[in-house]
């Protein structure tokens, strides 16, 4: 029997270590109720969410108050924090401003969808420690405050596992891996983009308009023609520098640089009419350079027309 013991201490220990290991970790339920979504600077790609947020626990170690990490945000500030412990568990609940930091798809603006995400994660405790669990019970966000100007077409919460490859030079842990759970937001918006369209395309259409009316006047007035070309094109030019000045820089071909484009290019065209009509005077074609002028008035103005629809239609539905 004494040779038994040290196999069965051995046995014992080996199988307290694996029920050790295979120990769950503790769950925090988390919910969240956002107020207001303010201050969105398209240029710095930033905006500012006002919310409430809550969490419940047993394990008085993680301690949310101090170790609350909001990964997205430039900045946060808590303006109300308030515990109860009186039934044992831990009921932690803060009321954040956060200025959080996001990366916008302005391909199809003012036509543009977004999404808006939000997490918290414990800086302290990986997920073998600690899970979030979402409280789903109740609205999640005020509709009547939200965001102006801006339809909300989802709202999401879910949990999941970060995984971060470093070890933050922790050299008990073997490999540059940790894992960290996290509670995360996801709110899909979109713009409400119709008077906003107007208001930010109306210029170049109507530096379209001013040069389109060239196609009007007589062959006879070259100067006059060339000259509301020319005007209309570098206002044109103007109104797309003020609109780009309002978004942040993106390397990809926008709905403002596709309509933008196609102005200047049609401008173009009707400068390049008034160039043919001269040619027409000078060679004595009046007649024929007052039917070509019909003519190319009704085939830019179509193909404007349509290009835009076109364009406009696929960016709003996209």
């Amino acid at each position: 029997m004494k040779k038994a013991t040290p196999l069965l201490i051995c046995f014992i220990l080996s199988v307290t270590t694996s029920l050790a290991r295979q120990t769950p970790p503790d769950t925090v339920k988390t919910g969240i109720y956002i107020t207001s979504i303010h201050d969105i600077d398209f240029k710095q790609s930033e905006y500012t969410v006002n919310l409430w947020l809550w969490l419940r626990y047993n394990n008085k170690k993680f301690d949310f108050a101090q170790n609350l990490e909001i990964p997205q945000a430039k900045s946060f500030t808590k303006s109300f924090s308030t515990i109860d412990s009186s039934n044992g568990s831990i009921y932690l609940l803060m009321k954040l401003q956060c200025v959080m930091k996001d990366s916008w798809k302005i391909n199809n603006f003012p036509f543009d969808r977004q999404r808006l995400r939000f997490s918290i994660e414990n800086s302290q405790f990986d997920s073998k420690s600690m899970v979030f669990a979402t409280d789903t019970l109740g609205k999640h966000f005020d509709p009547r405050f939200t965001l102006r100007g801006w339809n909300i077409d989802s709202f999401k919460m879910s949990t999941n596992i970060k995984a971060y490859e470093t070890a933050f030079g922790d050299s008990s842990i073997p490999t540059p891996h940790t894992e960290y759970s996290a509670f995360t937001v996801r709110m899909g918006i979109s713009r409400d983009a119709g008077q906003l369209f107007w208001k930010m395309f109306l210029g170049m259409y109507v530096s379209f308009l001013i040069a389109y009316t060239c196609f009007y006047i007589h062959p006879d007035n070259i100067d006059s023609r060339f000259g509301l070309g020319v005007g209309s094109l570098f206002a044109a030019i103007g109104n797309k520098y003020i609109i780009d000045s309002s978004l942040p820089d993106s390397t990809t071909f926008t709905l403002v640089d596709t309509l933008h484009g196609i102005t200047l290019f049609f401008i173009f065209a009707v400068i390049t009419s008034s160039a043919l009509s001269l040619k027409l005077i000078k060679a004595n074609k009046l007649q024929q350079a007052h039917r070509m002028d019909l003519v190319l008035a009704q085939v830019v103005l179509l193909l404007y027309v349509a290009l835009n629809v076109y364009f406009i239609t696929k960016a709003s539905n996209g």
